[in-house]
């Protein structure tokens, strides 16, 4: 996508909904050369490590203080599962689709059987009491060892990965994209343009 806008216009802005520097220093090499800017907006604020990043402080559900088709792409990875309902999901999806006519969105898929954020296999089918019962006892990938049960339920919470079908509804003119782990579909990928 950014070759093809660089052909084209010269230069490529891209948003990343809830990335951060870090991610993007890994495409540092490839980017140098090139007149690309990346504006990062993330609920915290980060400090940026390139001339090419700026990072802000917003929700990606709103953030109509940007224009429509205001940046090139819209880029998101692994953040959409985590901003709440499926009306703030809606809301997510419309702010990366009117921001830009191009974007990247990805999420781990609702049926790969290891849950990406507990690390741990079929976590995310197991009924919620069984799920407390396990982080109260120890800790699961990203989410530490819960104290009370208040605690387990926010990292229970904390994400809903979704189906190539609600993926298919929430960014109506994308291709849904799978990536693959041993033929498995590991996440879904919204993309346009």
């Amino acid at each position: 996508m950014i070759d093809v806008i660089l052909a084209d216009r010269g230069s490529c802005s891209i948003l990343d909904l809830g990335g951060t520097p870090a991610y993007w220093a890994g495409f540092d090499r490839e980017l140098k050369s090139r007149n690309v800017s990346v504006t990062i907006v993330n609920l915290l604020m980060q400090p940026a490590t390139s001339s090419r990043i700026s990072c802000i402080v917003g929700d990606a559900t709103d953030l109509s203080h940007f224009g429509k088709n205001s940046f090139d792409i819209v880029h998101s990875n692994s953040v959409i599962e985590h901003v709440g309902d499926w009306t703030r999901l809606q809301a997510f999806a419309g702010e990366a689709t009117r921001l830009a006519p191009a974007y990247f969105v990805q999420t781990p898929n609702l049926w790969f059987p290891l849950d990406m954020h507990s690390r741990t296999p079929f976590f995310h089918w197991l009924p919620v009491r069984l799920r407390i019962k396990l982080l109260m006892h120890r800790r699961c990938g990203f989410y530490p060892r819960a104290r009370t049960v208040d605690e387990a339920l926010s990292h229970i919470h904390d994400a809903n990965c979704l189906t190539r079908t609600q993926m298919q509804k929430l960014f109506a003119g994308a291709n849904i994209e799978r990536e693959r782990f041993f033929g498995m579909t590991k996440s879904l990928i919204a993309v346009r343009g």
